[in-house]
């Protein structure tokens, strides 16, 4: 960081730009200066692109030739620690910093000026003739005292059409204003009475208060069980940030979590925060960065994304169900925002709060180490209990042939329908079918593009890779041998198995939740509701609804086939497949009545399974511990995957084992590269792809050895290299 903080015109400053280039550019201060962090707008080429001043500009040239910034945008600088946490993430996971600013600029329209919005409020003149409807219309704006409305919200209330509000504005009755379209969002009040905590939540809630107004850095780990309250306990942990005069950032897995989640914010503070993710309109993704710069939004809801804007006084960052995989990003810069919030917090000296009732390995080694400090709420809130956990031996009570719902389930869903009461059978499967073969000569169909199978959709009546993307039309004869009518799904996915549902159980009320059958988060939401409000008896799902839900009614759980993630390579696969059904075994019993989970399995024997219904956590991470220990992996060693492709197969395995056999700087450092090898998906959107996989010691420095190790050697233009730093998929 530079000494210097402001630059007077025609001083030379290094400007940081989101474009692909390996290093800051040189350009004059424009007329009034520019300090540190200020956001420009730069010539680059005949373009006009975004960046940040870094510092003093190195020089060593014709001064002459140098452009000047064309201007300072009207937004705040950069603050000194965004600046140094991006430097540090991508020293981390060893991207540029181009890249790094473009995690941190991604709202639209940040060099446009600011946008203005019509409102409308009382004005002084008289209606020629008055009507039923602009009585409405005058009444409102007379009953709120003056305040302003947009013409939607203003039409809304008054129960009249646009063109009546419209019409009183030609003749002065309402008076049409342009106001700021970047408004603060309303204040959040602490100070308003949260639910009534229990012992355990209350005892919890006051050390991490205590801990957010000591104004040091600090992570807790919050375990909980499913429904033991601890979004209750980390909303306290809000309050007391707010109370300080700080901002409050919560991040979610999913989009569809935040409408609940939206709601219990209200009614603890009294009005919604701030949004940021893929479900919001631009303007408001806008609004949001603006508002957090400026300090005019208090907390911030939003997905792994949001812990890049440009809080200016951030003091709390919740990770909510800090397990999930979605935390992981796998394009471009392949960050893990649960350690990125801890990273950011020991910076600024916050506060991080990470719940789970499945925390992740990693997480549980820091508490048990003495890194992180450990919550536990070890019961359901109020009268709700913890449902009883079984398994159905399929070898013993298999299902009939072509179907998946065995007898005991189907049972015990009968009980539940005549009770009134709901049920959910859980397949982490989407689409019809995750294969189809030809019965006469054996064909799959797989995807053009990529070295994986096609799954059917049959409710949209089109064969998808889940790779790609690609769709293509359901064959009706087989592309291999033309034979008519041999096309056959299979296995199950959750279309299949909501047919098999609706046959079995012709009078129940069936519901499907997977992220394909929804046109956008909002429709999510809405079925969600619809389904937490009883208007379903049995509920067909993903791992979509393993994800924090609340459904009252649903007293029984039915995993179809509970081994499914058990097999592969994958090193967190147990792990996985434990988080995975606790959670789904969760959803049940979150009310007064008693939940039941029963999970169908071949391999009732194998440690994981055995695990999840003894309820025997801590056993489990311990002996998964334990494994991981042994081979030093992953919390107790390190590994970065390296995957280059290319669509030329056989140049991009010679180049791979051209990097293979060229190690020295991994070797100084005690690692170990394993590979070249295919990908288990060896082709992705025509490009063949090679893994290698280095592993280190746990205290080793992997990021340096790596940087010069991928410096010897120059990529064909073709290639791409990338580099994962504690890669969680292996694909």
């Amino acid at each position: 960081m530079c000494d210097k903080s402001h630059f007077d015109q025609g001083e030379l400053v290094a400007v940081q730009t989101t474009q692909p280039l390996d290093r800051p550019l040189d350009y004059k201060a424009p007329a009034g200066g520019c300090f540190v962090g200020s956001f420009v707008e730069v010539p680059l080429g005949p373009r006009k692109v975004l960046g940040v001043v870094w510092g003093a500009g190195a020089g060593g040239f014709d001064l002459k030739k140098a452009r000047s910034v064309i201007r300072v945008l009207d937004v705040p600088p950069m603050r000194e620690e965004m600046q140094d946490f991006l430097r540090r993430v991508g020293d981390y996971t060893l991207s540029p910093l181009s890249s790094m600013l473009r995690l941190a600029t991604r709202a639209p329209g940040l060099m446009d000026p600011m946008s203005m919005r019509k409102v409308y409020g009382l004005g002084r003149g008289d209606p020629d003739r008055m009507t039923s409807a602009r009585e409405r219309v005058i009444a409102v704006l007379e009953d709120h005292g003056g305040l302003v409305f947009t013409l939607g919200e203003l039409a809304e209330l008054a129960g009249v059409s646009s063109s009546v509000i419209q019409g009183l504005v030609k003749q002065g009755v309402v008076e049409e204003q342009e106001t700021p379209r970047d408004l603060p969002y309303p204040r959040l009040d602490a100070k308003l009475s949260g639910k009534t905590l229990s012992g355990d939540q209350a005892e919890a809630a006051k050390l991490v208060r205590d801990g957010v107004l000591s104004g040091e850095y600090g992570t807790w780990l919050l375990k909980g069980v499913t429904g033991s309250g601890k979004t209750e306990v980390y909303l306290e942990a809000v309050a007391a940030c707010l109370e300080s005069g700080r901002q409050a950032l919560v991040l979610l897995p999913e989009i569809a979590l935040t409408s609940e989640f939206l709601k219990r914010v209200q009614a603890r503070f009294g009005a919604l925060p701030a949004e940021w993710h893929s479900g919001v309109t631009m303007t408001e993704r806008r609004r949001c960065w603006r508002m957090v710069a400026e300090g005019g939004a208090d907390l911030v809801v939003g997905a792994r994304s949001a812990l890049y804007l440009p809080f200016q006084r951030l003091g709390l960052i919740v990770v909510d169900e800090e397990h999930d995989q979605s935390y992981k990003q796998e394009d471009g810069v392949h960050y893990n925002a649960r350690d990125m919030a801890v990273l950011r917090a020991s910076i600024l000296g916050a506060t991080v709060v990470l719940a789970s009732a499945t925390p992740s390995l990693e997480s549980w080694v820091n508490a048990g180490a003495g890194k992180y400090r450990r919550l536990d709420l070890a019961e359901r809130f109020g009268v709700a209990e913890m449902p009883d956990i079984g398994a159905i031996d399929l070898r013993a009570e298999p299902p009939a042939r072509g179907r998946w719902i065995s007898p005991p389930l189907e049972a015990e869903v009968r009980a539940r329908l005549l009770r009134g009461e709901q049920s959910l059978l859980f397949l982490n499967r989407r689409g019809y079918a995750p294969l189809t073969v030809c019965r006469s000569c054996g064909h799959q169909i797989g995807c053009d593009h990529c070295d994986a199978r096609m799954v059917e959709h049959r409710f949209q009546g089109r064969l998808m890779c889940h790779q790609c993307g690609e769709t293509k039309p359901m064959p009706t004869a087989c592309p291999h041998c033309k034979s008519e009518g041999t096309m056959a799904p299979i296995g199950p996915g959750v279309e299949r198995l909501a047919e098999e549902a609706t046959a079995v159980f012709p009078d129940a009320r069936i519901a499907i939740l997977s992220s394909d059958l929804a046109q956008s988060a909002r429709a999510i939401r809405a079925r969600i509701e619809e389904i937490a409000s009883g208007q379903a008896d049995v509920i067909i799902g993903t791992q979509i609804v393993a994800k924090g839900h609340n459904f009252p009614l649903l007293t029984l759980v039915g995993v179809i086939d509970a081994d499914l993630g058990l097999q592969g390579g994958d090193l967190r696969a147990a792990e996985r497949t434990f988080q995975l059904m606790r959670q789904v075994a969760g959803r049940a019993g979150r009310a007064d009545l008693r939940g039941v989970a029963l999970l169908q399995t071949h391999q009732p024997d194998h440690p994981v399974i055995k695990a999840i219904i003894s309820g025997d956590d801590e056993g489990f991470w311990k002996a998964e511990a334990a494994q991981r220990q042994a081979a030093g992996v992953p919390p107790f060693g390190r590994m970065a995957g390296i995957v280059l492709s290319s669509p030329d197969v056989a140049q991009v395995f010679d180049f791979a084992g051209v990097m293979a056999r060229n190690t020295s700087p991994l070797a100084k450092i005690g690692a170990q590269v394993f590979g070249p090898a295919p990908a288990p998906v060896a082709r992705i959107r025509g490009r063949h792809r090679v893994r290698l996989l280095v592993k280190a010691a746990k205290g080793a420095p992997l990021q340096t050895a790596l940087a010069q190790w991928a410096a010897q050697f120059k990529l064909p233009n073709n290639m791409r290299l990338t580099i994962d730093i504690d890669p969680q998929s292996f694909y």
